[in-house]
């Protein structure tokens, strides 16, 4: 029997018994031929390679992500997998669908073409995520039947709006919910279903969506679990608590780990999927489960059945591990062939551009001026209790509380008060809409910060204390056609340029990693406080994450799915 790599007296991970075995493993024609005691002696092969004392692992799948939270291409995505040991995901790209709908599906599926890594896509399900804001494209029934008719779609991507499938009937949420069962009843539903409890939660799975990937608690596992809900377990969730949950019950075929939203610089420092691994087995959960939770459950969950193990048939993508409880890759292969090797020069390849031209100049606002953040009103002279959006360190969602804001002369006095403003205006030159409220808590508490970069909309929001450092913030990026600006009394602290549809850059990872570290260092220099400054602030646009957020509609009660007013009363 001839193979095309033979490895030798390796430590082989077993994914049906969840253990690893001492033996030999051979590949031909990119995948796994045998798997064993054999040896040279039996088997003939081009490269022989001596595991002694490493680790033979299957390459890790990430069933729930977004290349666009990185803000980098699929191409260059892929590069920065590779040495973390990630040869599988299932991207959705609903941020790129906000902006130009079914084409920015497409155009993210084409480039992500000739990519080392396989990318089975999501077919974006909420877009917009609510009728309560205004994005550059939308999908509906007609969109997501040619998609899943001529694309490479594994599911059905994170249902958002879980208030409009549990509230509303006749919803497009639920319209699209049913179509999808009637018509593709194998098609795999994700879900996005934050708190959600008791009649609620099982509302939304009877309704078929079956998992759920956001912030988890004892409490919600054991619902979820026990309702038949498949968790996807990113960083967030992976509190102590929840660890010892998940280590001390049999609940392996009911889990996996994924990373969702991925910060370029977080990918090039820590990693990606293997940094959950390690971090896994750093707080008391085996090995053998950590690893089961990256490459076979999410295999099995999006039914990738070749792959997610080491045996006779599936396709040879694996790691070789010199320290398997540091999680330390040596070598990875994609397709039986050698992808990355720790002791080689790795370099990312130069490419042109990727996108349509038009995909470059999509931001159509005209410059703002210091008149754009004052908040007029026809409120009489007075102090007002007014909604104030509060940013918590610890989570991505907000709090409503009141405070007290003068007006006088037909303005709300925003610069006298505790707070600092947020203000979001329509970039696709479609309505001119703009919105305005207050901010406070682990924001910044001064200067200002403006990006297209905010979910899922991706319209512009600017953050801020002064007018003239807003204005200057939000110019930057509209100039640029998208990206992201940090300002202080009129200097440019840091600028990163996104100019694909105002939410990726073509640049290498490297420099991206460098540039979203600057980011959140001039940030953090204003003042802002979290683990994550730029989600945090990206995400006070997202209407269905708690739990008062904005859009170029208004101000939202997310848990009510309504706009609400700013100021509530003297």
């Amino acid at each position: 029997m001839r193979a095309d790599l033979l490895i030798q007296n390796i430590h082989i991970y077993n994914s049906y018994f969840k253990s690893f075995i001492q033996g030999n493993a051979a590949v031909a024609d990119g995948r796994f031929l045998y798997i064993g005691p054999r040896g040279a002696e039996d088997l003939e092969s081009d490269e022989v390679m001596d595991g002694s004392g490493r680790y033979l692992i299957p390459g890790l799948i990430d069933i729930h992500l977004h290349i666009e939270s990185t803000m980098v291409t699929p191409r260059t995505f892929s590069y920065g997998l590779l040495p973390n040991g990630v040869t599988t995901i299932v991207p959705e790209p609903h941020e790129m669908a906000n902006v130009f709908g079914m084409d920015g599906v497409k155009q993210m599926i084409r480039a992500s073409e000739g990519c080392m890594v396989d990318m089975f896509y999501a077919v974006p399900s909420s877009v917009p995520a609510t009728s309560l804001e205004t994005s550059g494209g939308s999908l509906d029934i007609p969109e997501l039947d040619e998609l899943l008719q001529s694309e490479n779609i594994i599911c059905l991507g994170e249902i958002m709006n879980y208030v409009d499938v549990v509230t509303a009937p006749d919803s497009k949420t639920n319209r699209i919910l049913k179509h999808v069962r009637s018509h593709y009843p194998d098609l795999i539903i994700e879900g996005h279903c934050p708190r959600l409890l008791d009649l609620d939660l099982q509302r939304v799975i009877y309704a078929g969506v079956d998992s759920d990937h956001t912030h988890q608690t004892v409490e919600g596992l054991k619902a979820r679990i026990g309702a038949g809900m498949f968790i996807e377990i990113q960083e967030k969730s992976m509190s102590e608590e929840v660890m010892d949950f998940l280590i001390a019950n049999d609940v392996s075929e009911h889990f996996c780990f994924v990373t969702d939203d991925v910060m370029a610089d977080s990918l090039q420092r820590r990693g990606h999927l293997n940094h959950l691994v390690r971090k896994a087995i750093c707080m008391g959960m085996s090995p053998e489960r950590a690893i089961y939770a990256s490459t076979f459950t999410p295999s099995r969950r999006m039914r990738l059945h070749d792959r997610g193990a080491i045996a006779p048939g599936k396709i040879a993508d694996f790691l070789v591990v010199s320290d398997i409880r540091e999680f330390a890759i040596d070598q990875v292969y994609k397709n039986g062939r050698l992808a990355f090797d720790v002791n080689d020069d790795y370099r990312q390849q130069e490419f042109p551009p990727a996108f349509p031209a038009h995909y470059y100049e999509s931001v159509k606002l005209p410059l703002l001026t210091e008149a754009d953040f004052a908040i007029r009103t026809e409120e009489a002279d007075g102090r007002y209790a007014c909604r104030v959006m509060m940013v918590n360190k610890d989570s991505t969602f907000t709090r409503e509380h009141r405070g007290e804001v003068d007006i006088r002369g037909g303005e709300l006095l925003w610069q006298e008060s505790p707070y600092g403003l947020i203000a979001t205006f329509e970039r696709y030159g479609k309505t001119g809409n703009r919105a305005y409220g207050l901010i406070g808590g682990d924001t910044i508490q001064r200067g200002a910060v403006a990006t297209t970069y905010s979910h899922d909309n991706h319209n512009l929001l600017v953050v801020g204390h002064h007018p003239q450092d807003m204005m200057l913030a939000a110019n930057e990026v509209i100039r640029c056609h998208g990206g992201f600006c940090v300002v202080e009394d009129g200097r440019v602290l840091a600028h990163l340029r996104l100019s694909v549809g105002g939410i990726l850059t073509e640049a290498p990872l490297e420099q991206v990693a460098k540039e979203v570290e600057r980011l959140c260092q001039a940030m953090e220099s204003l003042g802002y406080r979290h683990y994550n400054p730029i989600m945090s602030i990206s995400t006070h646009s997202l209407p269905v994450s708690p739990h008062l957020k904005i859009t170029d509609r208004g101000l939202i009660d997310v848990n009510a799915g309504k706009i609400v007013s700013l100021i509530t009363g003297k």
